[in-house]
């Protein structure tokens, strides 16, 4: 037993560290795979759909839309699609898949441009190709930094300002990911920070265009796949997504029960309340209600007073008289 809630609290923590899979991620994840597996098989030319000078010195456009998916190991591709899952699903997950897809396209070809460009005014013995999933992941978070109300940013422990972050992550990832070309991820955060003030926003597309796209193949189908979360466009059905309502299960929360008042007795209303105090409610806080004597005096005679009280869940009150002039009463 206790193995077992080990073993269940390790699923636990595991799953809170890994974050959700959602749909953007996924298609960008199968096609950089699916690009490598045809890499492979085919044995092309190592950096055969990398940028760089030779965009503009061949005339070869289409990298600026291949590269991202490209990568000539299997390490590195392993190692981008991580960074791509931990660093690029926060601005799918406000803005939307199809929103997503789109800016995911622009940033990766715009910062494939400027680094074409930069690439052809060096000498030769100073270019480098690049590729791969890392600049289009680092400017994804330049450009929800500029899109945060969040002013600090924590990693490992360590507190920093939020625009700080994309340059930590830069000096970690170009460390840590092989082949990674430190130009090109720079120029991917400035591109991404060009974008977050909004210098490009005739090139953005709104919500009502991404909206009317999700209702067209292929977003369609992907609403329709179970386990992976396709992110909608609209703000009430992204929140409706994200922050799904809680049902709890009757009786797994504590709740103060209450009789309805339709199934009080309207005879027994007067037997339970003394004095404007319930008995119930006096019996419920520990207060005692006030005890008030009460007696009927005669003019002729001495006066003897008695009182008692009786605590029997409810309260009574009678009076009776003899002929001597004593009155007695009971409370």
């Amino acid at each position: 037993m206790m193995r077992n809630e080990h073993f269940k609290w390790i699923f636990q923590v595991f799953k809170g560290l890994v974050p959700d899979l959602t749909s953007g991620i996924v298609i960008v994840v199968l096609l950089s795979c699916a690009l490598f597996g045809i890499h492979t098989y085919f044995n092309f030319t190592q950096g055969v759909l990398s940028v760089g000078a030779t965009v503009f010195q061949h005339g070869h456009l289409q990298r600026l839309l291949a590269y991202p998916f490209y990568h000539k190991t299997s390490a590195q591709l392993l190692v981008n699609i991580t960074a791509l899952v931990f660093l690029s699903g926060s601005l799918e997950k406000g803005v939307g898949t199809v929103r997503f897809l789109f800016l995911f396209l622009l940033l990766s070809t715009t910062t494939g441009f400027f680094y074409s460009f930069l690439d052809l005014m060096q000498e030769d013995s100073s270019r480098s190709d690049a590729e791969g999933l890392l600049p289009a992941a680092l400017a994804c978070v330049a450009l929800t930094t500029m899109h945060t109300k969040m002013t600090k940013g924590f990693l490992c422990g360590v507190s920093f300002p939020t625009m700080a972050l994309p340059w930590v992550l830069l000096i970690i990832t170009t460390a840590v990911v092989p082949h990674s070309v430190l130009p090109c991820n720079i120029i991917a955060i400035l591109v991404g920070w060009i974008y977050g003030k909004g210098w490009f926003s005739l090139l953005n597309i709104s919500a009502e265009k991404a909206g009317t796209l999700e209702k067209m193949m292929p977003f369609r189908l992907l609403r329709s796949i179970r386990g992976i979360k396709f992110v909608p466009a609209s703000t009430e059905e992204r929140r409706k997504t994200l922050l799904p309502q809680i049902n709890p299960i009757p009786g797994s929360y504590p709740v103060q029960a209450y009789a309805p008042l339709s199934s009080m007795n309207p005879a027994n209303m007067t037997a339970n309340i003394y004095e404007g105090w319930s008995n119930s409610t006096a019996a419920l806080s520990g207060l005692t209600p006030p005890v008030i004597p009460q007696g009927s005096a005669h003019s002729s005679g001495p006066n003897h007073g008695h009182g008692s009280q009786q605590s029997v869940g409810q309260s009574c009150n009678h009076s009776h008289s003899d002929g001597q002039g004593h009155s007695h009463a009971h409370l």
